[in-house]
């Protein structure tokens, strides 16, 4: 599988978003060098491409694959897209807050500490409907792993589509969200536009 390897905070200046938008805690003190300067129209899109493949941890084909399903669905492709993006599995694993970063809720799903409706699922991509139920295995509960890691995320807040209880880590999601309640900073409808070329 393709890694990225460029360190976070420079990918995060680069793209011009916080690092906590990842659920990281450190701050960057330095400014892009290419701060002030004019973009064309092209760049400003493919930049907002990058920024939502780089929140979401999704790579060129997938994120591909996902505009060509939004753009087949009812009602505006772009604010699909973000409704598809956000209903990821391992980014509910990190909005319930049973992940510090995404990339950790990745890795939780990779190893099978995930339950959706009483069934093991280790695809992170896999895409969860309203009304399922999602929580992490009995024999994962009790690891040292996940004490550490609900110490963290207990004052994150959890979105309102999403229903959580850290205690027994367990979640639901009530609904899917719509574009309002997605707080990722993307302007869909550039990466709408860049992929209508």
């Amino acid at each position: 599988m393709a890694v990225n390897r460029v360190p976070v905070l420079k990918r995060c200046r680069s793209l011009g978003i916080e690092p906590y938008v990842l659920g990281i805690d450190k701050k960057s003190n330095r400014k892009s060098k290419r701060a002030n300067k004019k973009m064309s129209e092209y760049a400003l899109q493919l930049r907002e491409k990058q920024k939502a493949k780089f929140i979401y941890g999704v790579l060129e084909k997938p994120f591909r694959n996902y505009y060509k399903k939004a753009d087949r669905m009812k009602g505006m492709t772009g604010t699909n897209l973000m409704i598809i993006l956000e209903s990821r599995l391992d980014n509910i694993i990190f909005r319930l807050g049973f992940a510090r970063t995404r990339k950790e809720a990745r890795q939780i799903v990779d190893h099978k500490h995930v339950l959706v409706n009483g069934k093991k699922v280790q695809i992170p991509s896999y895409l969860v409907k309203a009304g399922d139920t999602i929580e992490i295995t009995e024999k994962a509960k009790s690891s040292q792993k996940y004490k550490e890691i609900t110490a963290v995320t207990a004052g994150r807040l959890v979105p309102e589509w999403l229903d959580s209880d850290l205690e027994n880590l367990k979640g639901a999601v009530k609904e899917l969200p719509s574009r309002e309640m997605i707080d990722v900073p993307v302007d869909e409808m550039l990466i709408v536009e860049l992929y209508s070329k």
